[in-house]
């Protein structure tokens, strides 16, 4: 049995549904439960899992504000890492198995090729360095771990790049995008299947491990690509302009790495799956739009 933390999550509604797909029992937990309270997430596996039957802990719950973690380091530190240790100690207590993600920007950006999960790590902002030290608790305290480094994220559930675009786009004459930031996404159905095939492999492979769509572009590409299909599948009903731009146009308060491009060798030999294209997954992904505006 699973216990899907942040269960109400963009990632988290597509593993559970992956789930369900496969008929795996779990148990959902949002911020009803403090991960940050020792107690709170004992009493919870007490309530909810029989002696033995708890087997995988997946945790999709983060601060995920990049933003707004440089003004609440306290909070960010509280969810990202110090929850960690309770999720670890309960973890270990029950004989089960933690899946956890983190994120591309425990890297600093300044590498020219695919960061590959054994790369230095210098992250530039409070999200990634509190990202990093759950990391690090993980790897203290418990052998039994999966971590996930994905990046650029977007799903069905929740605000994002690609929705954001979608809306702009009907708004908006024209857009600037910034075009000095180089990664690959990810489709939040993609990194669910992985995770699924982890369960199913079972085979013990622990570690750190990096996932994102296949492909090379910028903020800049992604929001053309949008536009392109967008366009076709009848989502953008006019015309806008994009622009490039620079990231100094666009001062944030938290650094973004500059390149964040995941090699995933290791993923895809370990357990084995196919990764598909950016564009193909986008595609997918508006597909979803497009019938869901239908009804």
């Amino acid at each position: 049995m699973v216990w899907l933390i942040g269960s109400k999550g963009m990632l988290a509604s597509e593993i559970a549904a992956q789930l369900n797909q496969h008929n795996i029992q779990w148990i959902g937990s949002d911020r009803e439960v403090d991960i940050t309270d020792k107690a709170a997430v004992e009493a919870f596996i007490q309530q909810n899992f029989s002696s033995g039957s708890l087997q995988w802990i997946i945790n999709c719950a983060a601060y995920t504000a990049v933003d707004k973690a440089e003004d609440d380091h306290a909070m960010a530190q509280k969810l990202n890492a110090d929850a960690l240790i309770n999720i670890c100690t309960a973890t270990k207590h029950y004989g089960a198995t933690l899946i956890h993600f983190s994120t591309d920007y425990v890297f600093d950006g300044s590498s020219s090729i695919p960061y590959i999960e054994t790369d230095s790590t210098n992250p530039q902002s409070v999200y990634g360095r509190t990202k990093l030290q759950g990391e690090q608790n993980i790897i203290e305290l418990l052998p039994e771990h999966y971590i996930i480094r994905t990046a650029w994220l977007y799903g069905k559930s929740g605000n994002n790049f690609v929705s954001t675009m979608l809306r702009l786009m009907n708004e908006k004459d024209n857009l600037k995008v910034v075009n000095d930031q180089r990664g690959s996404p990810t489709y939040a159905i993609d990194l669910a299947k992985a995770v699924l095939q982890i369960i199913q492999l079972d085979n013990h492979r622990y570690g750190i491990y990096h996932y994102s769509n296949e492909g090379n572009i910028t903020w800049y590409d992604f929001a053309c690509e949008i536009y392109r299909q967008g366009k076709r599948m009848g989502l953008i009903k006019k015309d806008c302009s994009i622009e490039p731009c620079t990231s100094s146009e666009f001062p944030q308060k938290a650094h973004r790495p500059s390149f964040s491009l995941l090699n995933k060798q290791k993923m895809k030999e370990t357990f084995p799956l196919s990764i598909p294209q950016w564009d193909e997954s986008l595609t997918s992904y508006l597909k979803g739009v497009t019938q869901n505006a239908q009804f």
